[in-house]
């Protein structure tokens, strides 16, 4: 094949794109770079902007960085600078901060000084190229390579704690990363990925805010930094997926590359068949008409190959046109038919297929590809090294001309959208920061992709249908104007015990980030395995989807039930699940005293799961020289209501800070209920690979005479996600609770008083009601399509 020499689209985009202002090679200190900006800066009116008090504000002098009245860095070089954005209001004192070099150049790292005393941090990291775990550390030396959020305590001497953010954000055509050296340094790495794109100024390279709310600060955080940069969105401005509130199934783990209709249709029926239809369905890798172009040599060099295969057509290779299906068209028009499906997904690489796209196919060449070797960041390979970019350094990728991608995915995703497809899950993502020389630059070549993309998803398909994976770059992240769901981790692992722990830590840690612009996707996991109720409890609280990759008939529906309703809905919870505050600069995983909280919310109550993830696994950087040796460790930790944020955003003004705490996995009704102030607290104990979930439900007093708290259904993980509504009526002498809640299942709540009647849906049913006040009864099956119940409990004033 001719799969070599320069292609004529190239050279343009070498050179800055003609701008008024002037190229990187000559700007002139203390200008922004401007020439890579696709979107303009917002302006506000003065009006808008707030002035934080002084105390606050982030100053640098004299070499000292202080934010929020405390010293963050000391022995800044005088290179240094430091802006405030004076177009958006930040009530923190939010700031940039930027550098000089003495010389233009493509990649430059900068010191900013060294950490002062007293601070303890936590780093969201590239260990490789497609994915962030997190590491926690107090000595700037320890930051790792690719920082891409650096989040930071302090305590004074009376206790109170201030957080300061560091997030190293997209300038122009230049990305930048936070790093430690061995002279105990805070470093910013500034690249832009062509040698040709070259500057000798950063200047609003990292953006710093602080205050004294981890979680209040990252909100308003990327909701400023959101407006400033104009090239993202935050998720409250983003469209969210109707699938992501239904169970669904995908076909990776069930059959690989080996995917086939046959093999789809009898995944659907076993699961259907068990009571837990999936309603939303992802067609993964292996379904493209894609070639190995290697075939003739021998068969330990085509195994370095495999990731080099390319992409010769748009439609759907034999496996779906033949005997048991005519086309895709069918094979989905069947499913949705037969096994209810509501949301079909189809996977494709962001760049057509893992090495490109085949250059020779008249199917391509319309699209102008072109063979190119990628070129990774110094960063990257200074971390763990990526089997599948070692093969594309070697091999290369067929890139499509950037100036016809948005012609590529229209014309694939069309076609999908013409037999029935609903959306795309588009993997391999981080590929772009590699590929920019010759194309302005890694941040330059993803923005054009990311845009066609988006544009495409928006024409094509309903819903902003789609699902971003491998795309844990900030390239990316910070290029999301429209994309409102992105996966949070590294695949999950069937066959790797050790990977299961650091599965769950590192999803919730990075949904710190990632929640913030998308809907954090903690991946499929399989219901029968040792670790099924592991991962089934953390998708329950993750705020994200629910789906499985069951092989199939190999499921384990005891699990599934507790997900999934018989009509396929889950129990959604409303953010991101994350650390708990005083988890956040833990290490849940190799210290061998923490605890895993994860808190959410749901709209009448708060959840927490915790997770023993001690002893069985070590994070995979850095690579340890001793296999390890999984252990079972039994820890005790505490529990407290006030561990859930934001419960005023449910608690109204006539709550008195009393909860009632429901344990899931008791064993009995007497035991999994405790009755708390806000801020008590109550021991828990979990070995290893075991776990806990607490519904906070909020002890209100209605009629002035019953202390009610309704927990929801406790058969479920995220008992609190079935509730809709919550009312009464009546006075001081008889008040009945009205309550809608999703169904079937076995309805919980404490109530202080024993009631009257129970009815659900107008008939009244049997109820028991203990000592300790935990009132339950079932949910039979209705008869209303949402499967919504209406509730009525009657109490009478003795």
């Amino acid at each position: 094949m001719a799969m070599t020499g320069t292609a004529p689209w190239r050279s343009p985009l070498r050179a800055p794109p003609p701008t008024p202002s002037r190229g990187y090679n000559s700007r002139p200190r203390g200008l922004v770079p401007a020439q890579c900006r696709p979107w303009p800066r917002p302006s506000l009116s003065s009006a808008a902007v707030a002035c934080p008090r002084s105390e606050e504000m982030a100053r640098l002098e004299r070499g000292s960085l202080v934010v929020g009245g405390r010293e963050l860095l000391e022995r800044a070089p005088p290179s240094v600078a430091l802006r405030r954005p004076a177009v958006v209001a930040s009530p923190g004192g939010a700031a940039f901060l930027g550098a000089t070099a003495p010389a233009p150049s493509s990649r430059h790292v900068f010191s900013l000084g060294t950490l002062a005393s007293g601070w303890k941090w936590l780093s969201l990291f590239r260990f490789k190229i497609w994915w962030m775990i997190p590491t926690v550390g107090e000595d700037a030396a320890g930051v790792p390579a690719e920082t891409q959020m650096l989040l930071l305590e302090s305590r004074s001497e009376a206790g109170a704690a201030l957080y300061a953010l560091m997030l190293p954000v997209l300038d122009g055509g230049f990305r930048a990363s936070l790093q430690g050296s061995p002279e105990n340094e805070l470093q910013f790495c500034f690249e832009s990925g062509d040698p040709e794109v070259q500057t000798l100024e950063a200047v609003d390279a990292v953006f710093i805010n602080s205050g004294d709310n981890p979680f209040k600060l990252m909100k308003e955080s990327i909701k400023m930094l959101s407006k400033i940069k104009g090239t993202f969105s935050h998720i409250e401005d983003k469209e969210i997926p109707a699938n992501l509130d239904w169970f669904g199934w995908c076909t990776w783990d069930a059959f690989y590359k080996s995917v086939n209709p046959v093999g789809i249709e009898e995944g659907l029926k076993s699961l259907c068949e068990g009571g837990a239809p999936p309603r939303f369905l992802i067609i993964d890798d292996g379904w493209q008409e894609t070639v190995n172009g290697f075939k003739e040599v021998d068969e330990a060099f085509i195994e370095q190959t495999v990731f080099a295969e390319r992409l010769i057509d748009l439609t759907e290779n034999d496996k779906f046109r033949g005997e048991t299906c005519k086309n895709l068209g069918d094979h989905v028009k069947k499913i949705k038919e037969h096994y209810g499906v509501k949301y079909v997904y189809i996977w494709h690489a962001l760049h057509g297929y893992w090495g490109g796209v085949l250059t020779t196919p008249d199917a391509m060449k319309k699209y102008n590809p072109q063979l190119v070797y990628p070129v990774q960041s110094p960063g990257n390979v200074a971390n763990l090294r990526d089997i599948a970019m070692d093969s594309l350094e070697k091999f290369g990728v067929g890139i499509i001309d950037p100036a016809m991608i948005y012609d590529f995915y229209n014309d694939q995703h069309s076609y999908l959208s013409s037999v029935g497809v609903d959306g795309v899950k588009v993997d391999v993502q981080n590929v772009m920061e590699t590929l920019g020389k010759g194309f302005g630059g890694r941040v330059a070549l993803t923005q054009k992709y990311q845009q066609a993309l988006e544009e495409s998803i928006a024409r094509n398909f309903k819903g902003n249908n789609l699902i971003c994976c491998m795309s844990h770059n900030t390239d990316s992240i910070f290029s999301s104007l429209k994309s409102a769901v992105a996966r949070a981790s590294e695949d999950f692992m069937p066959q790797e015990p050790t990977m299961q722990t650091l599965h769950i830590a590192t999803v919730a840690f990075n949904s710190l980030l990632l929640g913030e612009i998308f809907i954090p996707d903690w991946d499929m996991f399989h219901s029968k395995h040792e670790s099924a109720e592991f991962h089934g409890a953390a998708r329950a609280l993750s705020g994200g989807g629910v789906y499985v990759s069951d092989k199939p008939g190999v499921h384990d529906f005891s699990v599934l039930k507790k997900l999934v309703l018989p009509d396929g809905l889950i129990l959604r919870a409303k953010h991101a699940g994350r650390p708990t505050r005083d988890c956040l600069f833990n290490d849940p995983v190799m210290d061998g005293k923490s605890l895993l909280k994860i808190w959410n919310l749901n709209k009448f109550s708060g959840v927490i799961g915790v997770f023993n993830c001690q002893g069985a696994g070590n994070w995979t950087y850095p690579v340890k020289e001793n296999a390890h040796v999984p252990t079972t460790v039994c820890i005790t930790g505490d529990l407290s209501p006030s561990d859930v944020e934001l419960l005023e955003e449910i608690s109204g003004d006539d709550w008195n800070g009393e909860t009632a705490v429901f344990a899931f996995n008791s064993s009995t009704p007497s035991g999994s209920l405790s009755r708390l102030q806000k801020h008590q607290t109550m021991d828990v104990s979990l070995s290893t690979m075991t776990c806990e979930i607490y519904t906070i439900a909020l002890i209100k007093v209605f009629g002035g005479f019953v202390q009610f708290a309704p927990f929801g259904l406790v058969n479920m993980y995220n008992s609190g996600g079935a509730l809709e509504n919550v009312t009464s009526t009546g006075d001081c002498s008889e008040i009945t609770i009205q309550i809608q809640c999703r169904g079937p299942g076995r309805f919980g709540a404490y109530s202080a008083t024993r009631p009257e009647i129970c009815s659900v849906d107008e008939h009244e049913v049997e109820f028991k009601h203990t000592d300790d006040g935990f009132l339950a009864f079932d949910l039979s099956h209705g008869s209303s399509q949402d499967n919504l119940r209406n509730i009525e409990i009657l109490y009478r004033a003795s």
